[in-house]
């Protein structure tokens, strides 16, 4: 082949690499010819065409009178932490352990490098990162204050097949973004500043859908293919604030988080023809609608029968367990999908990470696992395997961390 050929098209002329090299030897310098090569490449850039902003370089305020990540529209990835505080730290320990990470997190989720950050250039790209702190029961005891009677493990439901692995921990890290190296990188940042006050007793990691593969605002799928959270109450609603934020003492402005690891038999499920499903659930798995609706957010009417005389939505359906006639039991979730890797034999290893936030575990939450527990068909397919309750203490001003209400 001749010298000036293009060895992709085959075609003969001059290169792009030619012709820059070729500049860059008569004299139009190397800054020059990157500029030529990029407006070839480029040429809309080149014509001063806007380009399409990058959602790396979106933010989520770290600072004010909720901590981010409970309201925030729930990001692609999500990473779960709970810390064992080491047996030394007292009081002045937690205080300068949460100093440190609030500085650090504050830092990370504008895209600024922590403060001793060894990859700095991991940090540009917060893409909507949210960094949430919850305190376990023995965190508060530590602190040496007293704790919302809420803050114990969760009463034990015959459904459950509790792994210690998955439950319980002093403190919480819930780290979220867009972008996976992010919440890797915040994750091990945030560990490294908590080394020497805790360490690691759990983690998981979860997924929704990539950003930008459905409409902001649609209800998350799980891997049942199922809607999850389509009677959420909304941010920024009376409803969600009387649903989410407690106003007692030191919590006030903060919440409780529930957060349950619930193996899905994705394999039986495989066995079960559309029909069931839906009547499982209670919804269309199409649409999400109700089994008496046509769309995703019609309120299900519990009233309806069939000719014969049976509920359209059955009584053991998901949906009509978790209802309730008592408006104070209502929850707000912002859940995660699991996919591990399958074991002895199976095709799967999946399930949810179920979070919810209410302003009281007991009054809310409790109430509608108990009815749960007693019917939902749903458990045929379910196992909850890790169980945890943390109080996530209220947001903070620029200066100040997460916990000073409990800890000054």
């Amino acid at each position: 082949m001749s010298p000036d050929r293009d060895a992709r098209s085959g075609r003969r002329g001059s290169t792009r690499r030619q012709f820059l090299l070729g500049g860059a030897v008569a004299g139009v310098g190397a800054a020059a010819a990157v500029g030529i090569d990029y407006a070839i490449r480029n040429p809309a850039a080149a014509a001063g065409a806007p380009s399409t902003p990058l959602n790396g370089t979106s933010v989520v305020p770290f600072h004010g009178v909720h901590q981010a990540g409970v309201d925030t529209d729930a990001q692609a990835h999500g990473l779960f932490i709970a810390l064992d505080l080491l047996p030394d730290v007292d009081r002045d320990g937690l205080r300068r352990m949460m100093s440190i990470l609030t500085d650090d997190a504050a830092r990370l989720t504008q895209g600024d490098p922590a403060l001793a950050d060894s990859e700095p250039e991991l940090a540009t790209s917060p893409a909507r990162l949210t960094v949430t702190f919850g305190f376990g029961a023995g965190f508060v005891a530590r602190a040496q204050h007293s704790a919302p009677t809420w803050l114990k493990p969760l009463p034990a439901f015959a459904v459950d097949r509790l792994q210690p692995e998955f439950g319980d921990g002093d403190l919480l890290l819930q780290i979220a973004s867009d972008d996976p190296l992010t919440v890797a990188h915040a994750g091990r940042m945030l560990l490294k500043d908590a080394r020497s006050f805790a360490a690691v007793r759990w983690t998981q990691r979860g997924f929704r859908r990539a950003h930008g593969t459905v409409k902001p605002g649609t209800t998350m799928r799980n891997l049942f293919g199922q809607v999850d959270g389509t009677s959420n109450p909304s941010p920024g609603t009376a409803e969600f604030d009387a649903v989410v934020w407690n106003d007692d003492g030191w919590l006030a402005g903060g919440t409780s988080a529930v957060v349950r690891r619930i193996r899905m038999d994705l394999d039986k499920w495989d066995r079960l023809d559309r029909g069931g499903r839906d009547q499982s659930v209670g919804r269309f798995q199409s649409t999400g609608a109700p089994l008496t609706g046509v769309d995703e957010f019609d309120e299900p009417d519990f009233d309806v029968t069939t000719a014969v005389g049976f509920p359209v939505i059955p009584e053991f359906s998901h949906l009509r367990r978790a209802r309730s006639e008592n408006p104070e039991e209502k929850i707000f979730r912002r859940a995660y999908n699991y996919d591990d890797a399958p074991v002895g034999g199976g095709v799967s290893n999946a399930g949810l990470i179920f979070v919810s936030f209410q302003a009281d575990v007991d009054r809310q939450f409790v109430p509608i696992q108990r009815r749960l527990d007693e019917l939902d068909l749903l458990n045929e397919w379910t196992t909850p395997i890790g169980s945890a309750v943390f109080a996530i203490p209220p947001g903070c001003a620029p200066g100040g961390f997460i916990g000073e209400t409990l800890l000054t």
